[in-house]
């Protein structure tokens, strides 16, 4: 019976032991183990299949066309008729036009070049984080005999037809594999606090701002100072005038607090790992994402005493909090878990406000990117997709895919914004994915 047979297709089809069914063949094919086997037929590499089928159709997709907006009726001369019409406010069509401009980005390679011959360019990247200009990239890449070695990229070229940039990446070597970083700016210099693996005993790098100058490398000052600390996962320092020397570290069960001039430290206990951190300007408090789900606050100029509560506001997510960002007036906290769930949570009544969907995570610390300035939420899942939200209503506004097949050692990092390259650069996307570097134009 024909409506029978594409009923089956169309539902949804029971998933039996030991068997997969092919939607092309409409019938079930049994499911051999997936070890001492030729060629062997397993559940996992069938869902690879699928996942990469569906990767390089959106990537023919996006070639072919330009990426169309999710939002029906909207276009660059609805917006300005009604802006004109005054049924529009300022920042509701500046809003609208960000949108816009996010769903026409096109993927662009990037040719890297180095003044230094001994830059092979061979090695992968594995973050790339920008500094405030964002005329200069710092960049951590994975060294094949083991290690990470540190490099800065300047953006300049981007300005030019040919897409090409100067990458300096003889910096710092260290046989640690980086687990977590964050880059802090101060008045007059900024420091990158640099954390190393989980499984051995790490440490905290401070590296001096004058990395970012467009001096030689072989001019360039070396690492301020380096504090060993066990099971680290996460740190942050201290923009607040109260506490500007100091940073944290998140280690197993434990926050650790630094001052880098005196070397006092301060110990808070957790019942959890601290896998997410990040300071408040405006009052001296830190900000802390757990394992366990739960995240808290902690006021540093306070003593820890026993006995003493010293947690101030306490949130909680089903699943382990992987990242944690504050917006800029400090009355709101993003935060997103390894069950692929971003949140914003409002701090001054502890409710979540607002719930990102789509996002994809079961077991990585991957971290979110907020930009209030052009209004966007972009977070990169495990699944290897760069996906943007309207920070406003949550609205989901692309979905961009992988250049390389999904992998764990594939998943790209990203830095996005509107003065991507200074005053004189392209505004945009940059991803980097293995070896390569990508620019989406945000014009």
């Amino acid at each position: 019976d024909p409506s029978s047979s594409s009923l089956t297709q169309n539902s949804v089809v029971p998933e039996l032991p030991g068997f997969y069914y092919d939607s092309e063949k409409n019938r079930y094919f049994r499911l051999l183990p997936g070890h001492n086997n030729y060629n062997p037929l397993t559940k996992e590499s069938i869902q690879y299949k699928a996942m990469e089928c569906k990767r390089l159709r959106l990537l023919e997709e996006e070639e072919k066309q330009k990426k169309k907006t999710t939002r029906a009726g909207l276009n660059s001369s609805m917006l300005l008729q009604k802006r004109q019409l005054g049924l529009l406010s300022s920042t509701s069509y500046c809003r609208l036009v960000h949108e816009l401009k996010v769903n026409c980005m096109q993927r662009r390679k990037i040719e890297i070049h180095s003044p230094d011959s001994s830059v092979t360019g061979t090695n992968n990247f594995k973050i790339i984080v920008a500094d405030v200009a964002c005329e200069r990239i710092f960049t951590v890449n994975d060294v094949e005999h083991g290690g990470c070695k540190y490099g800065i990229i300047n953006l300049s070229g981007l300005g030019k037809e040919s897409l090409t940039v100067e990458m300096y990446d003889n910096l710092y070597f260290t046989n640690r594999k980086v687990l977590e970083k964050s880059l802090f700016s101060l008045t007059h210099f900024s420091k990158l606090c640099l954390m190393g693996i989980a499984e051995t005993p790490g440490c905290a790098s401070l590296l001096p701002a004058s990395l970012f100058s467009n001096t030689y490398p072989g001019d360039r000052p070396g690492m301020l100072c380096s504090f060993k600390i066990s099971t680290a996962w996460s740190c942050a320092w201290c923009l607040n005038p109260q506490a500007d020397n100091c940073f944290s570290t998140g280690l197993t069960r434990r926050v650790l607090v630094t001052n880098v001039v005196t070397g006092h430290r301060q110990t808070f206990g957790t019942n959890s790992d601290v896998l997410a951190q990040q300071f408040a300007t405006q009052t001296p408090v830190l900000y802390n994402g757990c394992r366990s789900g739960e995240i808290f606050s902690i006021d540093v100029r306070q003593r820890n005493r026993k006995g003493q509560s010293w947690k101030a506001i306490r949130l909680f997510h089903d699943s382990a909090v992987t990242s944690i960002h504050l917006l800029e007036a400090e009355h709101y906290l993003m935060a997103a878990d390894m069950a692929g769930k971003i949140k914003l949570w409002d701090l001054r009544t502890t409710k979540c406000v607002k719930q990102y969907k789509g996002h994809h995570n079961e077991y990585a610390i991957l971290p979110l990117h907020v930009n209030e300035e052009e209004g966007l939420l972009i977070a990169v899942g495990q699944d290897c997709y760069t996906r943007i939200w309207s920070l406003q209503d949550a609205h989901l506004l692309r979905t961009i895919p992988s250049p390389h097949p999904s992998s764990k050692d594939a998943i790209p990092s990203v830095v996005f914004s509107s003065k991507l390259g200074g005053s004189r650069g392209v505004p945009g996307l940059l991803m980097a994915v293995k070896q390569d570097l990508y620019h989406f134009s945000y014009n």
